[in-house]
């Protein structure tokens, strides 16, 4: 299946956000407006979803300014690290398996991810894109792909065979392919909320499919979410405050290649397979990107070592079984 789309609702005074699909809900609080702020928000389209972008400021045009800055943002971070446009830096790399003169926000990324990778273990591996491939092509002929070609697509696998340098990104391994869907809008988020602190914004809310806020909401309460069941996104689980953390969320029904759930788009690179027990995981830090990052080491842990992992990463995560039972940790069970 491909990614589910994920649908915001006009975010007026009071308003709710929705996010329909699996992920969460932004909501506002419950306290008296803020006042001589103006609210405007931008929809837009990005990384194959439909994104929102939220601003106050007292002057209009510098929240107009603002959205411009954040919609620029995004489309940058897409034609570095899209996998779906031919001409994006990644396509390049993966491609011809180097990239001279890389972008610095494009090296930032990979070198975020190294490091998750080393501390994680190898629990998160943006060179799984070949087994993506493989099962891709397994569901397009209305299959699974063998164990020999899941075998055969680890060997074009290993963070370790990625080479970063200032000058040149290179693979070491023949037939190697990137993927940076795990970790790129995360990192949209990071720039967008980096870019409006210096702009002087002060009260925001930035959803590029992972959620990053700046201040009050519209009613002068914490920004708060609502974690969707994985199952049904009509169905909220838990209610959380951001209290000035990101959060990202990565489920099993996002996309998927087999109808029980079992197989999708997270995968463990240690077994070229999908972790079998988790459903959902949500996490929450100070980066988006890696809050982004960490969701899938969660996925890989399972739920009980997902609960230590939060205190050894210094997170917040809330975990969701295949049967639909949740934990979270105590940060989050508010």
């Amino acid at each position: 299946m491909k990614r589910r789309t994920f649908l915001q609702a006009s975010l007026g005074l009071g308003a709710t956000l929705a996010a329909q699909g699996g992920a969460v809900t932004a909501q506002s609080g419950l306290h008296k407006p803020l006042g001589p702020l103006v609210w405007q928000q931008r929809p837009l389209l990005g990384f194959g979803t439909t994104l929102s972008l939220t601003v106050a400021h007292t002057d209009p045009a510098m929240a107009q300014s603002a959205l411009d800055v954040a919609v620029a943002d995004i489309h940058h971070v897409e034609a570095q690290m899209s996998l779906f446009n031919p001409k994006s830096a990644l396509s390049q790399l993966n491609a011809q398996g180097f990239l001279a003169q890389p972008h610095p926000d494009l090296l930032k990324v990979l070198q975020l991810a190294q490091a998750v990778s080393e501390k994680s273990q190898g629990a998160f591996d943006v060179t799984v894109q070949p087994l993506w491939t493989v099962f891709a092509e397994a569901q397009a002929l209305g299959r699974l792909p063998t164990a020999e070609a899941v075998a055969q697509a680890r060997q074009h696998t290993g963070w370790q065979h990625v080479t970063l340098d200032p000058a040149r990104i290179s693979f070491t391994r023949p037939d190697m392919a990137i993927t940076l869907n795990g970790i790129a809008q995360g990192f949209a988020a990071d720039l967008v909320q980096t870019h409006w602190r210096r702009m002087g914004i002060a009260h925001a809310l930035i959803n590029t499919g992972e959620w990053a806020a700046l201040g009050q909401s519209q009613t002068a309460g914490d920004w708060r979410l609502g974690i969707a069941d994985p199952r049904d996104a009509q169905k909220l689980m838990k209610n959380i405050a951001l209290h000035g953390k990101s959060v990202a969320t990565s489920a099993d029904s996002q996309t998927f290649f087999s109808a029980d759930f079992k197989h999708h788009h997270i995968f463990n690179p240690h077994t070229g397979y999908s972790p079998g027990d988790v459903a959902s995981v949500t996490v929450a830090a100070d980066s988006c990107a890696l809050a982004d990052a960490l969701t899938k080491v969660m996925f890989v842990a399972g739920m009980d070592q997902a609960m230590v992992l939060a205190k050894a990463w210094a997170v917040e995560v809330l975990v969701v079984d295949k049967a639909g039972r949740w934990r979270a940790s105590p940060g989050l069970d508010v």
